[in-house]
């Protein structure tokens, strides 16, 4: 017989990539009495990675807990980028009910709809938390009648429709259910998750059953399996069975050695936990998301939807430039090719295949963010390697026809740049769905573009808007190929001897185009070292010497002024380069290179 655990409530906060989520779990920690009165916390706590913090992004979803009024809230923080999706999909599974953060300026976003979308498919109460409504600009009443627009939109049920909407500043620290409310803290929040998102239920005394829907890995303890427990109860050295819906023929007998729930930001050990709980179980070697714990008696696998297949590749190669080893500590294909499965014990969006090349991995993933934090992750490792271009993944459907993966891009930008930007989306197959003016002086527009001529479009992007245009895409399904793309209309200033940059050669290099290195850069043949004003390559002697003669000395004439280089940030890079490029990541530096460095046969393959 199912009963309800009214102590206990599991939700998970879901919105659009920097609407808000992070801060809000913070101030839930906060009142909730997680940190002592005089305790130095820092600011969005839940994002523990570096690059999140630096990035102000959440990319791996975070358990917590918080209690209130003795009811155990377990809360859920889940990323927000498209690229991430993953991530949100599967964690849904664990909760009875969502929180939607919406910001009350930008309104409903493409990635709101997608996770809106995920929540209402599984039946799931929603509580709209309008965030952001100290803003100057905000403007909540009409992002109300947006979100019931959205939910129209996605058929959602009478009872649906009918959730409530509370208005919060996470900055603030308050939250309540109408704008003219005096409020100081966030017990409107509270008190509305304890009315309207159920218990949890679950039967004690049926055999037990946990979906495994999250994977946390731990130097130490190896693989963390988190999920909650369905039915029975899981006790510390109770022996169980491992099954998977998607695999019939898995079904590994273990024995349960460590049991966690959480507790604020910390795990705590427990001896037992009881349906209606979420825990982390450690000591299964090979436990994988989808994966159900069962009893021994009842071997019986709860269903699990499929991760989303990626969309986008790029190869992860062993670094053999002339500078390769002098940077990295983990330079073998062995380093590479043990890290990049470990990955995989925590990343579930990511696959990793073997190439002819023993010294080349094909790496796939949900997008150009999801693999350059991959990079970005291992070159501050000490790993040393290149890359190539991202490519996107074709398939073939039943007909025979290619296709390949589509995006929506969403496109907020200052009127005046309109026409540039949808003169550049249409050249790279954007079809303009619609265009309709927001308010600030702002055009949207809509796009449904193929995932190629997004790729290394952002920081023309920024050029053309001149910083101030917003632009978000959502992966919307595979459709027929539209022939080809033209991505970079220059070519590349390339070195055209190994040594070190000097001024005299990069002054007479800049009129060429714009360069990437500074004087006393190390170079090789074959690096790329900026980028062309021409269509076409161009090789160039960087390292040359001013020299001595009978009428003048060396540094006679007047000191050369050099333009600063264009610094390249990891994304800007892998953006950049073309086809018959590499990018040459070590923990120092990103250089880019033609994948062939010997002028002679890069001009034999070109031939070719």
């Amino acid at each position: 017989m199912k009963i309800k655990r009214e102590d206990i409530r599991n939700i998970a906060i879901i919105a659009h990539v920097d609407h808000g989520k992070t801060t809000l779990v913070d101030e839930l920690l906060k009142q909730s009495g997680v940190f002592r009165a005089n305790q130095d916390v820092q600011e969005r706590v839940m994002d523990s990675n570096d690059i999140e913090r630096e990035r102000g992004i959440t990319i791996l979803s975070k358990n917590t807990a918080v209690f209130y009024k003795d009811v155990k809230i377990n809360i859920i923080d889940t990323p927000g980028h498209a690229d991430f999706g993953g991530e949100v999909e599967r964690v849904l599974k664990m909760v009875n009910g969502v929180v939607l953060v919406v910001d009350a300026f930008e309104g409903a976003m493409p990635q709101t709809k997608f996770v809106l979308m995920k929540a209402l498919e599984l039946a799931l109460p929603v509580v709209v938390c309008i965030n952001k409504i100290d803003r100057t600009e905000a403007r909540p009443t009409e992002v109300i009648d947006e979100v019931l627009e959205l939910f129209m939109d996605l058929d959602a049920s009478d009872e649906q429709l009918d959730c409530p909407f509370l208005f919060a500043s996470a900055k603030g620290g308050y939250a309540k259910r109408a704008l003219e409310e005096e409020n100081t803290d966030m017990s409107a929040l509270f008190e509305t998750i304890l009315d309207y998102i159920p218990a949890p239920e679950g039967d004690p005394e049926a055999p037990v059953q946990v979906l495994i829907s999250t994977i946390d890995y731990n130097e130490y303890v190896g693989r963390i399996g988190v999920g909650k427990v369905d039915n029975g109860c899981l006790k510390i050295n109770q022996e169980a069975l491992v099954l998977n819906a998607h695999e019939p023929d898995k079904h590994t007998k273990v024995k349960i050695s460590k049991l966690y729930e959480f507790d604020g930001l910390n795990k705590v050990d427990v001896t037992e936990a009881k349906s209606g709980s979420i825990v982390a179980i450690s000591g299964i070697a090979d436990i994988h998301i989808g994966d159900t714990i069962c009893d021994l008696s009842n071997p019986a696998a709860i269903p699990f939807q499929k991760i989303s297949e990626p969309t986008i590749s790029m190869n992860f190669i062993v670094n053999d430039s002339p500078l390769a080893g002098q940077e990295g500590k983990y330079l073998t294909s062995r380093h590479l090719r043990d890290r990049l499965f470990r990955e995989l014990n925590t990343d579930v969006s990511l696959r990793v295949e073997e190439t002819e090349s023993a010294d080349s991995l094909k790496v796939s993933g949900r997008g150009e963010l999801h693999l350059s934090v991959l990079i970005e992750n291992m070159r501050r490792e000490g790993y040393e390697f290149a890359v190539s271009k991202a490519e996107v993944l074709y398939q073939t459907d039943e007909n025979g026809t290619k296709t390949e993966p589509v995006e929506l891009a969403y496109v907020d930008v200052p009127d005046n740049f309109t026409g540039a930007v949808i003169d550049k989306l249409s050249q790279r197959k954007g079809l303009l769905l619609n265009m309709g003016s927001i308010s600030g002086g702002y055009t949207r527009l809509e796009f449904d573009i193929p995932s190629r001529g997004l790729i290394g479009y952002r920081g023309e992007f920024l050029t053309d808007t001149k910083g101030n245009g917003i632009i978000n895409t959502i992966f919307n399904g595979y459709a027929p190929y539209k022939g080809e793309i033209s991505y970079r209309k220059q070519g590349s200033l390339i070195a055209f001897e190994a040594g070190e940059a000097v001024a005299y050669g990069l002054f007479s290099a800049q009129e060429r185009g714009s360069l990437f290195i500074s004087p006393g850069e190390k170079v090789y043949s074959g690096m790329i070292i900026g980028q062309s004003a021409k269509a076409e390559d161009i090789e160039l002697n960087i390292c040359k010497k001013k020299h001595l003669t009978n009428t003048r000395s060396s540094g006679a004439d007047e000191a050369l002024t050099l333009t600063p280089p264009r610094i390249l940030s990891l994304e800007q890079a892998l953006e950049f380069i073309d086809t018959d490029e590499l990018l040459e990541v070590t923990p120092e530096n990103l250089r880019i290179r033609k994948r062939i460095l010997d002028p002679t046969a890069r001009k034999r393959a070109g031939r070719k």
